[in-house]
């Protein structure tokens, strides 16, 4: 028994080794929709079906496969057509029997009946006159219960083919794309393969078609594909977005193309290979031609493009550099074509905000694609890579606050100087006084980090609308006060630093703004170098501060001339600081983060001497996406005690 199965578990290893491994095709080539007279063909019929939907017989055509046979039962593809169209609309502009017949020739395909009914579920479902009246459209809808009732019963009753999920799909163009995901994720009990091309807005939102995410992972393969110059591409997105944060799988696919069968016919030839066949879901980010523009780039600017794995495409124009990298923490080579465009594909990039430079002949600039950020210490590109769990900080349907620029002239430095401020919403109208969180951004940065970079006022507005923060002022303030960095960083510059949020930026804010000014209402905090600026002037004065946040940093484990003096201070005001901050916050992007000894010592002569803190792991290193998260969990302490 056993030496009869090895040989079978070998194969079925082997097979499954190769589907892993293989390449994947990621557009038709050249001469795909083209007949050839050398091969076998597949055959095209008109069927008529009574519609008890309609109330009336109804047409559609059916595709057999090549060698189609009457005693072989077939899985079947519903295939859909656009708002102007009719059952004969693939056949006219899509050529999907010469498709067919071509992928069976060269054995990609499985073979199935293919079924093109007319969408249009109305008596007269001609595509005359105003196509896009209201009886018309609303017709597109009527077609589920006219496919589920009428039309399917029909053919599995006169085909034989396989009447189970497994062996059915449903797939469209345009309207009919929309049909797709209405009607497939509506019915996952009837289907298993679902295309969606180009959808377009008869698109259900995503909440509502898919009101239960993890019953569409049943799914075998959920395909939505959209040309990158399509103006409906927002509709596929938005249901990629949401997929991705339920962690549904699927395939979205970007194509070079528009609104038109160029695409579609691609779409076809690619969607129609993965059907009624074992199928890799963890390559299915690997399929997209293209990448979608960043969020970062500048109005109208293609590139660089993020693909569904996270890897960045990027292309500049630039026929006279002899030599162009990328650098993104790793530096890239880019490669010109013959028309002076030098592009590169990175590899996978983590999620959240990176800095980057465009290095040209030795010289590095920000890319003119990409916004620009003051970071590492110059004006810098920054790429935002999307993720599942970003929205806590992305723009939503609720109150907003605003962002405020404030020039204002320093006693402590006797110069000008500038700070953000963030107003909750609805402080404008009210009388009321807020509490303030000072806010600290690191060493390379200034004031517009926690702006611009750290995204503070979409993370503040969405948890003020949930309820999980209590509406607050927030001053980002420059903490420049000395080199701008932590070369030269002594207590001095510390000093220099409290100096100027003592009488500088607090007597501002508290002269223009409407806020609290006991120490229960104030809080401080910071990330790398603003963290130990936090960590010396809060410590300093926790009667003026009940509440630090210290965000990958911590005091050098190596430099004792600046930390010594610090863990001596603490360690004689150890009860009064325990019994004047009602939180202190200490947080770090796990093993990865530079700060990550210097804390991890820092935190243990606390517990030596007794210092009360709470302590938190994000995973991401020493980067804006764990500082991000480092608010967020921070804002929800403040002011609730």
């Amino acid at each position: 028994m056993s030496k009869k199965i090895k040989p079978l578990l070998i194969v079925t290893f082997l097979s499954f080794f190769f589907m892993i491994g293989q390449d994947i095709e990621k557009h038709a080539p050249k001469g795909f929709d083209e007949a050839k007279s050398s091969i076998e063909k597949g055959k095209i019929d008109s069927i008529s079906y009574p519609s008890k939907t309609v109330g009336t017989d109804r047409k559609a055509l059916i595709y057999t496969p090549p060698g189609f046979t009457k005693s072989k039962r077939y899985p079947v593809l519903y295939l859909l057509h656009g708002i102007g169209g009719d059952e004969k609309e693939w056949l006219k502009n899509g050529a999907p029997a010469v498709i067919l017949d071509n992928l069976y020739a060269e054995g990609k395909l499985e073979p199935m009946i293919v079924v093109m009914p007319n969408g249009r579920a109305m008596k007269d479902d001609r595509a005359v006159g105003n196509i896009f009246a209201e009886d018309k459209v609303a017709a597109f809808a009527t077609f589920e219960e006219d496919l589920l009732n009428d039309l399917m019963p029909y053919v599995e009753k006169k085909f034989k083919v396989y009447k189970d999920k497994e062996h059915r799909a449903v797939a469209g163009l345009s309207m009919g794309g929309g049909q797709t995901l209405n009607f497939g994720l509506g019915n996952l009990d009837t289907f298993s393969w679902v295309g969606a091309f180009s959808s377009a807005p008869n698109t259900k939102i995503p909440e509502q078609l898919l009101p239960n995410p993890e019953k569409a992972k049943e799914l075998k393969v959920l395909w939505i594909s959209c040309g990158d110059a399509d103006g409906l591409m927002p509709f596929s997105k938005r249901t990629s977005n949401y997929l991705n944060e339920y962690e549904v799988p699927h395939i979205f696919y970007v194509e070079p193309g528009g609104h038109d069968f160029e695409v579609w016919k691609n779409d076809l030839y690619m969607f129609s290979q993965l059907l009624f066949k074992p199928v890799n879901a963890s390559l299915f980010n690997k399929y997209s031609v293209l990448g979608l523009p960043a969020s970062t780039n500048v109005r109208r600017s293609s590139y660089p493009q993020i693909l569904p794995d996270k890897r960045v495409i990027f292309k500049t124009k630039a026929p006279d550099a002899k030599e162009l990298q990328i650098d993104l923490g790793k530096k890239y080579d880019m490669v010109k074509d013959d028309e002076g465009f030098w592009t590169v594909t990175t590899d996978s990039i983590t999620e959240g905000f990176h800095y980057y430079s465009l290095i040209i002949d030795g010289v590095a600039v920000a890319d003119p694609a990409s916004e620009s950020f003051y970071g590492m210490g110059r004006m810098a590109s920054g790429i935002e890579i999307p993720f599942k769990g970003d929205g806590y900080y992305s723009l939503k349907d609720v109150p907003h606050g605003d962002i405020r620029i404030n020039k204002y002239y320093s006693e402590a430095s006797r110069s000008w100087r500038e700070m953000y401020v963030y107003t909750p919403p609805g402080y404008d109208g009210s009388t009321g006084n807020y509490p303030v969180l000072y806010l600290l951004h690191g060493g390379g940065e200034d004031q517009r980090g926690w702006a611009q970079q750290g995204k503070t006022h979409l993370i503040l507005d969405n948890l003020i609308a949930e309820n999980q923060a209590k509406p607050m002022i927030i001053a980002m303030l420059d903490g420049n006060v000395s080199s701008g960095g932590l070369a030269g960083f002594n207590e001095n510059s510390l000093k220099a630093f409290e100096n100027e949020l003592k009488q500088g930026a607090i007597p501002f804010l508290e002269n223009k703004y409407r806020v609290k000014t006991d120490a229960d209402s104030r809080a401080l905090a910071g990330l790398s170098m603003g963290g130990l600026q936090t960590l010396y002037a809060g410590i300093q004065n926790t009667d003026m501060f009940s509440y630090l946040g210290v965000f990958s940093s911590g005091w050098f484990a190596n430099n004792d001339e600046l930390s010594g003096p610090q863990y001596a201070f603490m360690k004689v005001h150890a009860e009064k600081i325990n019994s004047n901050l009602n939180r202190f916050f200490i947080s770090m992007g796990g093993k990865e983060d530079i700060a990550y000894q210097n804390c991890q010592v820092m935190m243990k002569k606390f517990d030596e001497m007794g210092i009360k803190y709470e302590y938190s792991e994000y995973p991401g290193g020493h980067t804006w996406p764990v500082w991000r998260h480092d608010l967020y969990t921070f804002a929800q302490l403040l002011f609730k005690e």
